[in-house]
């Protein structure tokens, strides 16, 4: 053991026998503190009697003395007098500190004064908030967790509050969000016909869930999960080490779907080419799929040669040439659908197996046109959007938040999917996500975090499954693995009808088809294939 260990063991020591001491001796100490004070007031007593007062003061004192020692057991009761004594003058004195204040309260105060100037009117008799009121007044219920944060308040508000107007809602709830705390989601339930506001607390949403095969129906997506209030289904998934059950965020897609394109928004890094590769990987057993970078930095390079990816395209020339044959067998698999339904039959294999166009940053791809003088990427997409829910192309774009304004109106109005990755203004959120948001964004936001809204939905928060690009260095190895175990492999696919409902008729053991050949899957041929790939 060293020097300072020895040294310290010894402080250590010395503090407990000092205490140990302290606990011991401690009446004696306060008797002794007691009999100090007698013998300073005595003395002080003397000092302030006159000399000619002092003689007779000493004989009154030899009396009373002579007459306690004359007395039965006068010494020993004088004595347990003067332990008495002595003992209430040397008790402790210092006042009790002050009790701390309530920290909730002190917070619903601040609140209660920093929303006065917003919800009062001088001509009000009887204001519900006024400078120097009382919160209780205007609070009904309120919650605190644990760690002194608020969780829940219900608050009242005046009849003449304009809680119809955006921009005055958006000073309460930032004026609530502010005092309340940053580090946190809240939302704002507004009843205008009884004016009450309840403010809730969104809880973190689960960010260790990686890429897997979701339990879905056919024709279902996971874009992510919510909280277990904004949907009443639960999904299990592999969290971490284990299995639990999350409320996913579905995107139903289809003939019948109302949202057959999807939006994805966000800033840089926080998770927008992660979402494509996530819905890469859930349709690549059954779909065939486009994927064009427009950043050309090479997120999507895992799926470069995979079973069922067409192409993907990272320069301008590869692009446009890729989105004119998707609008050239848009229009063909729309012939095909025409032709069925004239003639009675069932539409080819080939005109109802799922194709996705994944375009990730489209605007860069337009203005390296523009300067090329070239046609505009976006144009082309107008017949995929238009008819791809009949022809079973399925459109997702992913571009960054501040370029929403530079896509063209036909994207916008075509993807009533949205989801928003990131930070997001809520002054930016009707225009990005179609509606106005009633959630306060926190003021850290981890990658994969945001919001999403389909259709006529109000927006729900959304945690985006992890996907990151499994050639990246930098990603984990836990992460990596997962991906890569979804990427399809050429001894992986086999064949199988297009038709979900002929594969539930066929059974286990039903005979494979012949394999489909390179001319038949660009869709070249006069004679359409009699079955297609499928990943099983």
């Amino acid at each position: 053991m060293t020097f300072t260990e020895h040294l310290a063991r010894g402080r250590d020591f010395a503090r407990t026998a000092g205490d140990h001491a302290t606990d011991m001796f401690g009446p004696l100490i306060m008797i002794g503190r007691g009999l100090r004070s007698h013998g300073r007031w005595t003395a002080k007593k003397w000092a302030d009697t006159p000399k000619d007062r002092r003689g007779p003061a000493i004989l009154l004192g030899v009396a009373v003395i002579a007459a306690i020692a004359l007395l039965p057991y006068g010494p020993v009761l004088a004595l347990a007098a003067l332990m008495g004594s002595a003992a209430w003058a040397g008790r402790d004195r210092t006042p009790a500190p002050a009790p701390a204040p309530d920290t909730s309260h002190l917070k619903l105060g601040a609140i209660y004064t920093a929303l006065t100037p917003y919800l009062v009117h001088d001509s009000d008799p009887s204001p519900l908030y006024s400078h120097g009121g009382d919160f209780k007044d205007a609070f009904g219920s309120w919650e605190f967790d644990s760690e002194g944060r608020l969780v829940s308040l219900d608050l009242r508000y005046p009849a003449y509050f304009t809680d119809t107007e955006p921009h005055a809602r958006a000073k309460v709830e930032h004026v609530i969000h502010s005092k309340a705390g940053r580090s946190r989601e809240y939302r704002f339930t507004w009843d205008e016909e009884i004016n009450h506001l309840q403010v809730l607390a969104m809880p973190p949403l689960p960010t260790d869930i990686s890429a897997q095969r979701f339990v879905t129906a056919q024709g279902e997506l996971v874009l992510g999960f919510t909280d277990t209030t904004s949907t009443n289904r639960m999904i299990p998934v592999r969290q971490g080490s284990g299995t639990t059950h999350q409320p996913p965020v579905l995107w139903r897609i289809g003939p019948r779907s109302s949202e057959p394109h999807l939006l994805a928004l966000g800033t840089h890094g926080h998770g927008t080419s992660s979402l494509l590769r996530s819905l890469a990987l859930q349709v690549l057993p059954y779909a065939d799929i486009v994927v064009l970078d427009g950043a050309g930095t090479g997120e999507h390079a895992c799926l470069v040669g995979r079973p069922g990816v067409h192409t993907v395209e990272t320069s301008l020339h590869g692009a446009l040439a890729a989105l004119e044959w998707a609008a050239n067998e848009t229009q063909r698999r729309m012939d095909a659908h025409n032709l069925a339904k004239r003639t009675g039959i069932a539409p080819p294999p080939d005109a109802v197996r799922p194709l996705w166009l994944l375009i990730d940053h489209p605007v860069e791809l337009s203005e390296l046109a523009q300067a090329e003088g070239r046609t505009d990427p976006q144009d082309l997409l107008e017949t995929p959007l238009r008819h791809g829910r009949t022809a079973h192309v399925t459109v997702v774009v992913a571009e960054h938040l501040e370029a929403l304004d530079r896509l063209r109106p036909s994207i916008r109005s075509a993807t009533r999917a949205r989801v928003v990755l990131g930070p997001l203004d809520p002054d930016l959120a009707p225009e990005a996500l179609g509606a106005p948001l009633d959630i306060t964004p926190s003021s850290h936001t981890p990658p994969g975090r945001g919001y999403a809204r389909l259709g006529n939905h109000p927006p729900v928060r959304i945690q985006v499954p992890s996907a990151p690009d499994p050639l990246d260095e930098d990603t984990p190895a836990e992460q990596r693995e997962a991906v890569i175990a979804l990427l399809p492999h050429t001894d992986t696919r086999v064949e199988a009808p297009a038709d979900p409902l002929s594969l539930a008729k066929a059974g286990p053991d039903a005979p494979a088809a012949p394999p489909e050949t390179p001319e038949e899957r660009t869709g070249e041929i006069e004679k359409p294939t009699e079955s297609a790939l499928r990943f099983l």
